[in-house]
């Protein structure tokens, strides 16, 4: 077994490697094994060709990828339904390939697509395991890049899906063959029919078949502002479980049939792991239930001692085998959270004797929940942002309750389904807990909700997380130096103080909201938004993704009614604080709003705000040129935003305007219909900054709005290219833009 270490670090650097591609990475392969297998180094053999098997598995998941020539066009594919997703106005699907075509001959094969993501609008009764002839237009893989924000695109990545898109009418889509009736098909039916109430009856398909689909937003929402997302995921907890009765029965009867040689028996140990396979294909053997499937044979191997690897090597061995079967699991948060509790758990129990009766095991659970609870939160806060306070109390009471009682129990009535009237009574009991557990989490989430802290606490307070769990799990320290170092952690945590702007500084960021614009605007004390974003046809508003609920914002401008400015105030109504409102007045926004009119100004902390536009009854104007234009000042540097007002509108401005704009948000996206000529020469901006959305319908920015900035020396950003883009007013020096995807490289940096 000296194998696994190496086993698991070629696996993730194969994975690594197939992700970076380097020249001649498979010649270099193949080389090193046959040189390997020449000089008989059978072991570095074995090495090398996992790192291939890795690497060329991440290779082909790159490969697979839409190409880039095919994006918008419509391909006919027939393709099967394994994820079914109902939004209202839509249904989302994803959907596995069998055969993809061009309709347009001379376009690239998209025969290695594999799977898709894709809504279907008006679309007819569907369910999973159907296959369809389909037409779709389908785009890359491609998400918004703004910062401690959902990396939607990483997640199609993770996740191994190819392209997204929509359904397209024509031709109209063709049901070739319905979804096959399998073993857990019939069980989730068997659930519709035997179990009344909906709020159980979701709980125990998730807890007991995996069918997480089944799950409401509102079950979502609760279990992660609870901490307790892992008790409805399919894993080694109830896998485990599975497997530990599976064997705890074959040893039963073992011990019934041969009484004196009942130990030595090797088929109970079998009967378990088949157990276990069985339960994980029952559950659809997705990413979280194979993970757990591969841990609890490793476990069994480790438990039944028949030349067993020990807790370390069982720990790279699995590891190794997970990334070896499936590579993206590399960049999955799951992954690593799972391999993290257990290789602390092997850390704090090694070399300790095993807890001897129920007092004994509960002071062990209690332990173990103590010492995984703040490594745990700094994990979670790390990859998601955001960590629940009181999921280690949750989770020291939840994960007994749903671990020993309510999975047992549901699995009881699956083993009893023969019985109805024994299988209803155990899922009778189930629903009671699941009630219980359900009330108990509201009323902790009600009193203690998620917190989120502020970008620049994230760091410092997961680092102290990790430190405070390495003083209490790690051997050799003193109770005086774990006491100690910890109060001082806390105290280190409690006195951080929030980094401020000075008086007459401007922080600016225009967020990657796609083809659309939401422009933030930070002073020291004072927050403003500048347009909501849009609002899609799906329904869905990419604001929504920005910010926790609650936040404060004293003022928000809303240039003008167009959807992609304004398709974000319900959301902005419905979760978050607004001081005041400011629109042209004309489309009502259901709230109070105050005309933004020329002449108006404010000032917040030394930075002065004026509005240029619109002078008189924005009602007689083409409803791009009511946009609310906006000149800030922060320390002799000036921002300017236009909305969408077109190049009548610049021509009348361009008539007053200081020279000296230093950056300048393109008007209408880099339409052509604004960016004139005569307002390139009056701004002459330092910076021009483009909203837009990766590959538009709209072709923004216009070339020729591109050609004229750059003839007059600007520096050019587009959030399409570089995501969400940051910069700050106001400072000695010259602003500095930041983008999210620092992929460029030229003079403007």
């Amino acid at each position: 077994m000296g194998l696994a270490a190496p086993l698991a670090l070629v696996a993730l650097l194969g994975a690594a490697l197939g992700v970076i591609a380097p020249p001649g990475l498979f010649a270099i392969i193949c080389i090193g094994l046959l040189v390997t297998l020449a000089a008989s180094r059978y072991r570095l053999a074995i090495s090398i060709l996992a790192l291939a098997v890795s690497a060329v598995q991440v290779l082909w998941a790159q490969g697979a990828i839409l190409p880039p020539g095919l994006a918008g066009t419509d391909l006919a594919v027939n393709a099967q339904i394994i994820q079914l997703d109902d939004n209202g106005d839509a249904k989302r699907l994803r959907l596995k390939l069998t055969a993809c075509n061009a309709i347009e001959a001379e376009r690239l094969a998209c025969d290695r697509l594999n799977q898709v993501r894709v809504s279907w609008y008006e679309a007819p009764a569907l369910a999973v395991g159907e296959t369809w002839a389909l037409t779709l237009r389908l785009r890359p893989p491609a998400g918004f890049a703004n910062p401690h924000a959902f990396d939607y695109e990483a997640w199609l990545w993770r996740e191994g899906i190819d392209a997204t898109g929509y359904v397209r009418s024509a031709p109209p889509p063709r049901r070739l063959q319905s979804s096959p009736d399998t073993l857990r098909k019939q069980a989730l039916a068997y659930l519709d029919r035997h179990v009344g109430d909906d709020f159980p009856q979701r709980w125990l398909a998730a807890l007991t078949l995996g069918a997480s689909e089944r799950l409401t937003q509102e079950d979502w929402d609760l279990l992660n502002a609870s901490g307790t997302t892992h008790l409805m995921v399919i894993s080694g907890l109830h896998v485990g479980l599975v497997a530990f009765f599976m064997l705890t029965l074959a040893r039963g009867i073992a011990r019934l049939l041969t009484p004196q040689s009942w130990r030595m028996a090797a088929w109970p140990w079998w009967s378990a792991a088949l157990a276990a396979i069985g339960y994980a294909w029952l559950a659809g053997l997705e990413p979280p239930a194979l993970r757990a499937m591969i841990m609890t044979l490793v476990g069994l191997w480790v438990a039944s001692g028949r030349h067993a690897p020990g807790a370390w090597q069982a720990w790279w061995l699995a590891l190794g085998v997970i990334v070896l079967a499936d590579p993206l699991a590399l960049w999955r948060p799951g992954l690593w959270l799972s391999f993290i509790a257990v290789g602390l758990l092997i850390l704090a129990w090694q070399g300790r004797s095993r807890p001897r009766g129920w007092r004994g095991w509960c002071m062990a659970l209690v332990r173990s929940q103590c010492l995984l609870a703040p490594l745990m939160a700094a994990a979670v806060l790390f990859a998601f942002d955001r960590v629940a306070l009181t999921a280690p109390l949750i989770n020291l009471l939840a994960v007994p309750v749903v671990g020993s009682l309510m999975v047992p129990l549901g699995l009881a009535g699956w083993l009893l389904a023969w019985m109805p009237p024994l299988a209803e009574a155990f899922w009778w009991l189930f629903a009671m807990l699941a009630h219980g557990v359900q009330a108990s989490l509201e009323v902790v989430v009600a009193w203690s909700p998620l917190w989120y802290p502020e970008p620049w606490q994230t760091l410092p307070v997961t680092l102290s997380l990790v430190l405070l769990t390495a003083f209490w799990a790690l051997p050799g320290f003193s109770k005086a130096l774990r006491w100690g170092s910890s109060a001082l952690l806390v105290a280190l945590v409690f006195s951080l103080t929030t980094p401020r702007l000075e008086e007459g500084q401007l922080h600016v960021r225009i967020h990657d909201v796609g083809q659309g614009q939401l422009i933030e605007l930070r002073s020291a004390r004072h927050r403003l938004l500048y347009d909501s974003g849009p609002r899609f046809r799906s329904g869905f508003m990419p604001l929504t993704t920005l910010w926790p609920s609650g936040q404060r914002f004293d003022g928000v401008i809303i240039s003008h009614g167009d959807s992609d400015h304004a398709g974000g105030v319900s959301a902005l109504v419905e979760a978050h604080q607004v001081g005041r409102w400011w629109s042209p007045g004309v489309e009502p926004l259901g709230m109070p709003v105050s005309p933004c009119r020329a002449g108006a100004r404010w000032r917040w902390d030394g930075v002065e705000f004026r509005f240029l536009w619109p002078v008189n009854d924005p009602a007689t104007l083409e409803r791009n040129d009511r946009s609310c234009v906006l000149l800030v000042e922060a320390g002799g540097q000036r921002l300017l935003i236009s909305g969408d007002a077109g190049a009548v509108v610049e021509a009348r401005l361009a008539e007053g305007l200081e020279a000296g704009i230093e950056v300048l948000v393109a008007g209408h996206h880099g339409s052509r219909t604004s960016s004139a000529v005569e307002w390139v020469a009056a701004t002459r901006p330092r910076h021009v900054i483009f909203s837009a959305g990766r590959g538009n319908a709209h072709g923004h920015p216009h070339g020729d709005v591109v050609r004229r900035f750059r003839d007059a020396g600007s520096c050019l950003w587009n959030t399409a290219e570089d995501g969400a883009i940051t910069l700050q007013l106001g400072g000695k020096t010259a602003i500095e833009v930041i983008t999210q995807r620092s992929h460029r490289q030229d003079s403007c940096r």
